[in-house]
């Protein structure tokens, strides 16, 4: 049940996130003059950071859904095999940004 509640929200969140990218992106792109706000709000190290979180997560947790669905009934093993793959990749994800920025 966890898993199917926070894989709905981590999706609401993840469209709230990328419309936040792509708004302040919109803005830092398309102006001469850049906006302090925009600037501000693309470069939040907070967001990307919870972006690679919830994307890592969500991906998982859904195909953990996919292959309930498609039979595969050991529902305990797929959770714990999404939640482990999930915090694995968000960690290297995360060593990763830290490298590159």
């Amino acid at each position: 049940m966890f898993a199917w509640l926070f894989h709905r929200i981590s999706g609401l969140f993840l469209i709230f996130l990328f419309g936040i990218k792509i708004f302040s992106g919109f803005f830092l792109f398309t102006k001469d003059k850049k906006p302090d706000w925009a600037l501000l709000l693309h470069r939040q190290p907070i967001v990307d950071l919870l972006i690679l979180i919830l994307f890592s997560f969500h991906v998982f947790y859904g195909i953990k859904t996919i292959l309930y669905d498609l039979g595969i009934r050991r529902e305990k093993i797929l959770f714990w095999a999404s939640t482990l793959l999930g915090g694995i990749v968000s960690i290297l994800l995360i060593a990763i940004y830290f490298r590159v920025t």
